[in-house]
């Protein structure tokens, strides 16, 4: 049986309104090089000023993960070349970082640091160019010991992780580039192997059982940084790996010590909002809803504040059912996340409504709720204008199941010689015929009763 280590580097870009060592807006532009200035551009004589509200992030995250805060600590310059770092070196903590020794799902963290983005590489063709927009954006780097076993258990720390940010408030799931990942794997004790710059969750995953693979086939595993390409799922060399001496870390003298006391780091403790976990127990409390339910609805901020909205006026077990289980199912068809469609509050109110007042059936919300997550309107209305209303009357469905009965007599043979199963092929014809109006089990009802 294989043995296999991991251990990550998770660089996460800080939710400022500016730059760490510079007033630069961290707004994301179409327009390359247009978010820049002397600072972020390492022009000679510019100076760097430090972003407090960075810091102030930085602290929120470490003591949510239970780290040690460092009372004090520093800046250094790593050194290396490269076209998107134009000062030809990174300002980064190394040797004292604003945190140390934390933990998180059983995970060791061993420490957490604060350092700048460098710019973005655009290829074009045999052309690559540089857009300097992204340099100098604060990065907190949440660097955990190797304990990840398998790439499975990666996926879990950072859907876990990356929760805690979002309710920190600290982290945007829209960026693409907000969550980046550098994982170091090796297998049965051998050579440390390191993929550089994943982007995404689920890519991480894929990445690393790649890689575990690959390792296994090679007679020598040789230690390097590669890179990962998520088109073709394959990791690919990119250089021999580099040591820490190569880096030439010396402190940064233009910016001074970070001095922490007591009372600051209180303050920011005392001040934590409420986290996923105290957030599932107090949602079982006040809304009586199960423990499971709970924890799903948790697991995204803006899916337990859309809960939470909804539960005011609807039923919270209902409400808790379709957007557990309903809303999932239309987002995982569609390949969305939540935070990428326009989803409107009122919208969802006014069609949970109508369901928990029995004017349409669940097939009909269905379907509607496949309709609003591309564009929002009135579910009332459309109900309305579409005649898509709950069928009432026994007599109507009556008629319909005596002509599903005519048109299906095979099934109905096969139900009456006992195959159950096999008069859900007749309640799906009136469904068909109803346009999913009908209530399925009053169908089942009437079905059942005519062919005794």
């Amino acid at each position: 049986m294989t043995e296999v280590k991991i251990g990550c580097e998770f660089h996460i870009q800080l939710n400022t309104n500016t730059k760490i060592f510079c007033s630069c807006s961290t707004a994301a532009s179409d327009k390359p090089n247009t978010n820049t200035c002397p600072t972020c551009l390492g022009m000679p004589g510019a100076k760097p000023s430090f972003n407090k509200e960075a810091l102030n992030q930085a602290l929120k995250v470490a003591l949510a993960l239970s780290c040690e805060i460092n009372r004090k600590s520093y800046f250094s310059r790593k050194s290396y070349f490269y076209p998107d770092l134009p000062k030809n070196y990174q300002i980064t903590q190394y040797e004292t970082p604003i945190a140390i020794d934390g933990k998180l799902e059983g995970i060791r963290i061993k420490r957490i640091h604060l350092e700048e983005d460098p710019g973005k590489l655009v290829h074009q063709g045999s052309i690559i160019l540089v857009d300097y927009n992204r340099s100098g954006i604060p990065l907190i780097e949440v660097v955990t010991e190797p304990d990840f076993k398998n790439p499975n258990e990666v996926r879990l720390f950072l859907r876990k992780l990356t929760t805690i940010l979002e309710y920190l408030k600290v982290y945007s799931r829209k960026s693409e580039m907000s969550l980046r990942t550098d994982a170091n794997v090796s297998i049965n004790n051998g050579e440390r192997v390191e993929i550089k710059n994943i982007t995404g969750i689920k890519p991480v995953e894929d990445a690393l059982e790649y890689e575990i693979k690959r390792q296994e086939k090679e007679k020598k595993v040789v230690r390097e940084t590669r890179g990962y390409d998520a088109d073709k799922n394959m990791t690919y060399s990119l250089r021999s790996k580099e040591s820490e001496e190569d880096y030439g870390y010396i402190y940064d003298p233009d910016l001074p010590e970070i001095l922490l006391s007591d009372k600051e780091i209180d303050g920011i403790r005392k001040n934590l909002p409420e986290l996923a976990s105290e957030r599932a127990i107090r949602l079982m409390k006040q809304y009586k809803i199960n423990k499971e339910d709970a924890e799903i609805l948790t697991q995204e901020l803006k899916l337990a504040e859309l809960f939470e909205a909804v539960a005011k006026e609807i039923s919270p077990i209902l409400a808790a059912k379709w957007l557990r289980r309903d809303l999932s199912r239309v987002l995982n068809y569609n390949k969305k996340e939540l935070h990428e469609v326009e989803l409107e509050e009122k919208h969802l109110k006014e069609l949970l409504k109508l369901v928990e007042e029995n004017k349409i059936t669940d097939q009909v919300a269905g379907k509607i709720l496949e309709k609003l997550i591309e564009k929002p309107f009135s579910p009332k209305e459309y109900v309305g204008k579409e005649s898509l209303g709950k069928i009432s009357s026994t007599e109507d469905l009556r008629k319909l199941c005596l002509e599903a009965i005519g048109e299906n007599v095979n099934a109905v043979e096969d139900y009456k010689k006992g195959n159950e199963r096999a008069l859900d092929f007749v309640v799906g014809s009136v469904m068909k015929k109803t346009r999913g109006k009908a209530d399925p089990v009053l169908v089942k009802e009437i079905i059942k009763k005519e062919v005794k």
